[in-house]
């Protein structure tokens, strides 16, 4: 697919890409039966009792239209304000309304105007079904890789989702520094997204089908490494991973030996260079979380237990919005009877599959719980 100017929404051109994903996701697809592959649609895994309760008041016409390859529900959401990229027909940003509560605000970004069209038309309906004095979501139409421009102001938010959106960019790059820009110091990008075993092939990469169905422009996992590094982000934790199968015959013809994975990251905007480890004590603070939080695949904190974490985590959990939700003790204290010894991590989805395969299986929501803590986004 060749870039060409075809269309300007403020100073950002978009290109060819932009144009025929708009068309697939604003013409071609009236809803999930009419995708062509299954890496669009969520795996069918086990979902909170809270994040079901609050996806089952999204209206069914919402829901109809959405696309994602994920459940993108990060903890401690309480008072936060959050940012979805390419919010599409706004399932997610109906759901998040309910876990930010009224003192919270959900913005949700999209190019596809036929998409925002159905998301605004139930602003009202969803206000008066969460029992609101008023919309604490709006939808804005522009690029994920032009926030600022489309009036999104820098180190405005303190958590940014996406939800199998970033690789239908044909600039990954872009879309993580726009990110980091409108991110709060400490803020986090939680997303879930389609990542490739390889760099793609340029007949993969300029089918528009395979474009369309998240597939052909998917990110080769290391590349999202160098790039979230080279924006500023703190190394990806991978939360979790599950494997997509095409179930297409012409579309898996056309992919040859490729694989694909659907995982979720999580990056922080936080400061670099601390390589101290630390001893941390969760305590239990997080609602729906309360005995055991699962931050990524290496990292579970069990309430009152004591566990050492590298230098990178505690950054991360000293900087951010976790900070109030957890005891800190220098490394080489006590690490007494409950001391937690962790696995080495794993940001390789592939392997973290591999491994899932020969677990029993736990919860399997990627770590997405509690929403309710009084220390979050203060």
């Amino acid at each position: 697919m060749a870039e060409e100017n075809s269309g300007r929404l403020g100073a950002f051109v978009d290109s060819a890409i932009h144009v025929d994903v708009k068309d697939y996701y604003g013409k071609v697809l009236k809803n999930t039966s009419d995708l062509k592959s299954n890496a669009c649609v969520a795996p069918a895994k086990a979902v909170p009792a809270f994040i079901r309760r609050a996806l089952e008041k999204v209206h069914h016409d919402v829901t109809d239209r959405y696309y994602g390859c994920g459940l993108v529900v990060p903890e401690c959401l309480e008072g936060c304000r959050v940012l979805d990229l390419g919010s599409g027909s706004g399932r997610d940003c109906y759901m998040l309304s309910q876990l930010v509560g009224e003192k919270g605000h959900v913005t949700g970004i999209d190019m596809t105007e036929d998409q925002l069209d159905v998301a605004r038309a139930y602003v009202d309906h969803h206000v008066k079904a969460f029992g609101y004095k008023k919309p604490n979501v709006s939808f804005v139409q522009g690029y994920i890789e032009a926030l600022t421009e489309a009036g999104l102001e820098k180190n405005s938010f303190d958590i940014i989702i996406s939800n199998c959106v970033v690789n239908l960019s044909p600039d990954k790059k872009r879309v993580l520094a726009e990110a980091y820009s409108v991110l709060k110091d400490g803020g986090e990008l939680y997303f879930s997204d389609v990542y490739s075993s390889g760099r793609l092939t340029e007949e993969i990469k300029n089918h528009k089908v395979l474009w369309g169905e998240c597939l052909g422009g998917a990110l080769w996992w290391k590349d999202l490494l160098q790039l979230a590094e080279e924006v500023g982000f703190s190394p990806p934790r991978l939360v979790t991973a599950s494997v997509i199968t095409v179930d297409n015959e012409k579309l898996q013809d056309v992919l040859d030996d490729f694989k694909f994975v659907s995982a979720t990251y999580r990056l922080f905007k936080v400061p670099k260079g601390n390589t101290k480890p630390s001893h941390v004590i969760y305590n239990g603070s997080i609602t729906g979380v309360e005995d055991s939080f699962q931050f990524d695949c290496q990292y579970t904190f069990k309430v009152d237990n004591v566990v050492e974490v590298d230098g990178e985590v505690a950054t991360i959990l000293t900087q951010s919005r976790f900070m109030d939700d957890f005891t800190f003790q220098p490394a080489g204290g006590r690490s007494g009877p409950c001391g937690a010894i962790t696995k080495a991590g794993i940001v390789d989805p592939f392997e973290l599959v591999l491994q899932l395969e020969t677990q029993s299986p736990g919860p399997a929501t990627g770590g997405c719980c509690s929403t309710q803590s009084a220390a979050c986004c203060k």
